[in-house]
């Protein structure tokens, strides 16, 4: 469903994108609009099910990173790649705190906090997720997203 793009007579999908952020609100709304455009160039209009679905795990990780992740000084990155092979969309968000890691499986109810459901969100809407501890220092948050509404 991606549109292919010609480069020297040579037909290739559209880079991944990776990009820095503000370690901010702002930053982490400029991420969320960014993966959409990019999804679009996929093929992925902004109201289809698979570009919200990437925008609204984009939204939670990329928000997380700022209210957890944060180390003054240090951005968050961003990287979104496609794999047609799969079907699924990898996000992917980096930040530099070490010492905040998600949850392996995130808690099944918060009753009164009116926080901590981002990653019940990323559970759900994700076929799958993770983190990884990241070289030099600090963490990359992921989730696969698939392509396939159904």
């Amino acid at each position: 469903m991606a549109e292919l793009v010609v480069l020297d007579g040579e037909a290739t999908e559209p880079p991944a994108l990776t990009a820095q952020f503000a370690s901010s609100p702002r930053g982490a709304r400029l991420a969320r609009r960014l993966a959409v455009r990019r999804m679009e160039e996929w093929g992925y209009p902004p109201a289809s099910d698979t570009s919200c679905t990437v925008a609204l795990v984009v939204g939670e990780l990329a928000a997380n990173a700022v209210q957890h992740g944060r180390v003054p000084g240090h951005d968050f990155r961003l990287r979104i790649g496609l794999d047609e092979v799969s079907g699924l969309v990898r996000i992917e968000v980096a930040d530099a705190a070490t010492t905040k890691r998600p949850p392996v499986t995130p808690p099944s109810s918060y009753p009164d906090g009116e926080s901590g459901r981002g990653l019940l969100m990323v559970d759900v809407l994700a076929v799958r997720w993770g983190s990884t501890p990241r070289r030099p220092v600090g963490k990359t948050v992921w989730a696969e997203v698939s392509t396939d509404p159904h």
